[in-house]
């Protein structure tokens, strides 16, 4: 749910641009039909696009070269911080991919943006780009991004349960919130943001004629519901757990759920048992829940439980106590999780920057969790046949709480609710015209906590009982 967890390495993103321009985002043509440079650029201050220019004056320079225009390009956000075994000093950092640098002049540079170039003679290049624009690198050395293969202590998944069918799949973008409490209020602020979904964390331990009834009752106010369902992580293991497990979720279905999430960010150990952190392990409990689900109720939407956003795991991808998100998505797809799903669950819930932004512009790291596209990217790379839902999405203000915002995350010290609100709307525009987002929940409307986990800081209503969000989302999903 509202669970975070910090990152403090970074891991492979790959965002690739396939376009046939060299500065200019506006221009969009075939492959086969290059295109010369455009001066001045049109983002001239896109640390991405500069970081491209940069790449490209550096391979004219070191391999005398002309590249005024290019085949296509693609870039990456990198980890270095592996030696890099095709070295022969095996030395880390951005220079690491390059052969006639020595050990003891090795840059202590450990991220930044890979860059493939590809010339019309169709000769790759590769460079490496600090996120501070401040070093570049030719490579003569090639070196595969760590999470590019399975980071895993498992292997895919065998035996699984033939999938059922389902009738969930597709429809248009939809916005909803997580709710403590279908109150008045909170209703009043839904419709007037233009949710049509209730979410709520919910486990076995709630009887399902209860769950019958609150099904009744927010659906009689005029809105779908969605229940994240948790249970005991230290039985996870257990297959007799793992079957009662999946006939409460059945159950849930049949008394009229609309949407089910499968479990709560899986590849942390505060939601799965240490050292048994694997998407294919999750996977097998989500097979056996999926068609117990679509038994009970084929029309019953199934997402797969977000992983909590991290790359904590640094380049690995996993530990004992967990899995970076991209990695663990990457495990589930290998498992066959695809193919029990309508959605993929992902959360997104530490940005300081507007949704459109792709540096955090020295506020925090430009590690990929830390922004909204690339939490998208994280997961298409490894399921990009299904929609996405954002089961968590939501900003972080400490401005009116009445005290200081938790040392933890003081990240977000300087968001105001103003920027709250604009930035919801942005993320509820720019997820609707993708076209591949299916569902934005916002973390959240109505919880008031304000302590070591400041859940009111989140809420769309605020102390006092205003709610500038309502605003601004009721605005953009007319």
């Amino acid at each position: 749910m509202h669970r975070m967890f910090w990152r403090s390495a970074a891991s492979m993103l790959t965002l690739s641009l396939m376009a046939l321009v060299l500065l200019s985002f506006s221009i969009s043509m075939s492959s086969t039909t290059p295109v010369e440079a455009q001066d001045p650029t049109a983002t001239p201050n896109d640390p991405v696009w500069i970081g491209f220019s940069l790449s490209r004056e550096a391979i004219q320079t070191k391999e005398k070269v002309r590249l005024p225009i290019v085949k296509n390009w693609t870039f990456d956000q990198d980890d270095w911080s592996a030696p890099n075994a095709a070295h022969p000093g095996k030395i880390t950092g951005i220079d690491s991919c390059d052969s006639k640098v020595l050990i003891t002049e090795a840059s202590k540079q450990l991220f930044g943006f890979t860059y493939t170039i590809t010339s019309l003679q169709n000769k790759t290049y590769t460079t490496r780009v600090s996120f501070d624009l401040k070093a570049v690198v030719v490579c003569d050395i090639v070196q595969t991004a760590a999470v590019a293969a399975p980071a895993a202590n498992g292997t895919p998944v065998a035996g699984l349960p033939a999938p059922v069918a389902g009738s969930a799949a597709g429809g248009t973008f939809e916005l909803g919130g997580h709710v403590d409490g279908l109150t008045p209020a909170a209703i009043d602020a839904m419709k007037r943001s233009g949710m049509v979904w209730v979410k709520k964390q919910i486990g076995p331990n709630i009887p399902v004629a209860n769950i019958a009834n609150e099904i009744k009752a927010i659906q009689g106010n005029g809105f779908k519901v969605l229940f994240g369902i948790v249970g005991d992580k230290n039985a996870v293991g257990d297959a007799a757990y793992v079957e009662s497990f999946g006939a409460y979720a059945a159950s849930v279905a049949a008394a009229g759920a609309n949407a089910i999430e499968i479990w709560n960010e899986p590849n942390i150990d505060r939601e799965w048992p240490a050292g048994q952190i694997n998407g294919a392990n999750y996977t097998k409990l989500l097979a056996s829940v999926s068609v117990k689900i679509r038994a009970a109720n084929p029309a019953t939407m199934i997402i797969s439980g977000a992983p909590a956003p991290t790359g904590f795991f640094g380049a690995a991808g996993c530990a004992a106590g967990g899995c970076n998100d991209d990695a663990f998505m990457q495990q589930m797809a290998a498992a066959g999780a695809a193919q029990y799903i309508d959605c993929v669950g992902i959360h997104y819930n530490e940005g300081v920057v507007s949704p459109s932004a792709r540096t955090n512009a020295g506020v925090r790291n430009d590690y990929p969790t830390n922004f909204f596209d690339s939490m998208i990217n994280r997961a298409k790379q490894y399921f990009p046949g299904k929609s996405i839902c954002f089961t968590e999405l939501g900003y972080l203000s400490g401005e009116g709480m009445g005290a200081a915002i938790p040392g933890a995350f003081a990240w977000a010290a300087n968001v105001t609710v103003e920027q709250h609100a604009a930035w919801l709307a942005e993320a509820a525009t720019k997820a609707s015209a993708r076209g591949d987002v299916r569902m934005m929940i916002v973390w959240n409307v109505n919880f008031a906590r304000w302590d070591s986990d400041p859940m009111g800081g989140y809420a769309i209503i605020r102390p006092g009982g205003a709610c500038p969000a309502c605003d601004t989302l009721g605005t953009v999903m007319k």
